[in-house]
């Protein structure tokens, strides 16, 4: 049985708790590693599961683990990366520049219609469209989980590529370029298949990236959103000075 410190009978969840800690800051419990369950770490501190289950509430609310249902706690990876919304280079590109080897792996290819509400203010069609659905990996960690919906007449040489690119990557290698970007940023609770790409709880705090591009070939568009966790990944935008400049002058008139 461990010895705890115990500062009184009020405080035992936070002695287990500081415990917890110190065994995950010293490398006792590995990042991405499940911790013992309630019923061992009971045990062995020798104080009731209630009180193992508040030191884990307490430790879940701070980021340090994450409580997957059906499978146990887990040490939470607490690397978080940063996404610029740079639309003049490509996803590839804009990964290796902020120091972090991309991959990817291709779960789908279907044909379906845009369902998400939110996905009205871009006014996409109402037919169904080609539906590629990807997971985005950083240093082999899970970081984007992507649908990303097209014009489903597109060629077959293409779609061949979206297993290995992304969509626009892909496109561009084709010469059909990005005229413009329209990003809409959002938060929603994580649910299907983000629950198990992340490992996180049903209801988890995602960040969602909405956007709509179109190109230089009128009849395709791109439509889609991008899920992450919202401590594993953050977004920024560069705005240059000229355009501040031009704001400025539009303002004064």
């Amino acid at each position: 049985m461990t010895n705890l410190q115990l500062r009184g009978a009020s405080s035992l969840h936070e002695s287990v708790r500081e415990e917890l800690l110190k065994r995950i800051k010293s490398g006792t419990y590995l990042p991405g590693a499940a911790i013992p369950s309630t019923s061992m770490l009971s045990g062995e501190f020798g104080v009731s599961p209630i009180t193992i289950k508040r030191a884990l509430r307490d430790l879940q609310n701070a980021g340090v683990l994450i409580a997957v249902a059906g499978k146990g706690t887990f040490v939470k990876e607490q690397r978080r990366f940063l996404r610029e919304l740079d639309v003049w280079l490509s996803s590839m590109d804009n990964a290796r520049r902020l120091g972090f080897t991309p991959s990817m792996r291709l779960l789908s290819i279907t044909r379906e219609k845009i369902s998400d509400p939110a996905m009205s203010v871009f006014n996409p069609p109402a037919e169904a469209m080609l539906c590629v659905r990807k997971t985005i990996y950083a240093d082999d960690l899970p970081i984007m989980y992507d649908a990303t919906y097209l014009s489903s007449d597109v060629d077959d040489d293409i779609v061949e590529e979206f297993g290995e690119r992304f969509v626009t990557d892909a496109l561009e290698r084709h010469a059909i370029d990005i005229v413009n970007t329209r990003i809409v940023i959002d938060a929603a609770p994580a649910a299907g298949k983000a629950e198990d790409i992340f490992a996180v709880p049903n209801g988890f705090p995602m960040l969602r990236r909405l956007y709509k591009v179109t190109t230089t070939v009128p009849t395709i568009a791109i439509f889609g959103v991008v899920e992450s966790p919202f401590d594993r990944l953050a977004c920024s935008i560069t705005i240059p000075s000229d355009l501040k400049s031009k704001d400025s002058t539009k303002n004064k008139e």
